[in-house]
């Protein structure tokens, strides 16, 4: 707003006004309130590849911010519309986090699979797994693929992204 308290441009608003101009994605710095909402229905409504950014201390507390965020929009939805929202709108959780030494790793890549009763369903793509600490005190480990195929691939193929198999067999991908 300026100094005397009038003109404030939301992120509710920028999501609103890029959705009037027919975007074929969506990409948001950082969801932290009301604007949530809103850009999980753009990702419901045919923005798929849309994309942003949110704090929280694992995938599954991802989901739970989301909610959070959801409800600060001052619609009152019930907790499964919510949810259903999220599992239809979010394929992909990637997880990063600071560890031992202040290196910064992709801690976690997982799929939201869909809903079973009032639950978001979800399973790990690819994990890392800390192995100790080097010499220097960093966080020493390795990135590893669980062997689940991930149930969007058959959408990815369809837009032309195609990766072998072997990208999800079970096995370390890559050791620090």
């Amino acid at each position: 707003p300026n100094i005397e308290g009038k003109g404030a441009i939301t992120a509710t608003d920028l999501v609103r006004n890029a959705l009037r101009m027919r975007p074929e994605r969506i990409i948001i710095g950082e969801c932290r309130g009301p604007e949530t909402l809103d850009m999980l229905q753009a990702m419901n409504t045919g923005h798929d590849g849309s994309l942003t950014t949110i704090h929280a201390n694992s995938p599954r507390d991802a989901i739970a911010r989301l909610e959070t965020m959801i409800m600060m929009s001052g619609f009152e939805l019930p907790i499964k519309a919510m949810r259903q929202q999220i599992s239809s709108a979010v394929n992909i959780l990637i997880q990063a986090n600071r560890l031992q030494g202040g290196i910064r790793r992709v801690t976690s890549i997982t799929e939201v699979v869909g809903m079973e009763q009032d639950t978001v369903v979800m399973q790990d793509i690819y994990k890392y797994v800390q192995e100790g600490i080097d010499e220097t005190g960093r966080a020493r480990g390795r990135f590893e693929a669980t062997g689940i195929r991930p149930t969007f691939m058959t959408k990815l193929e369809a837009a032309g992204v195609r990766l072998p198999s072997s990208a999800f067999k079970n096995r370390t991908m890559l050791v620090d």
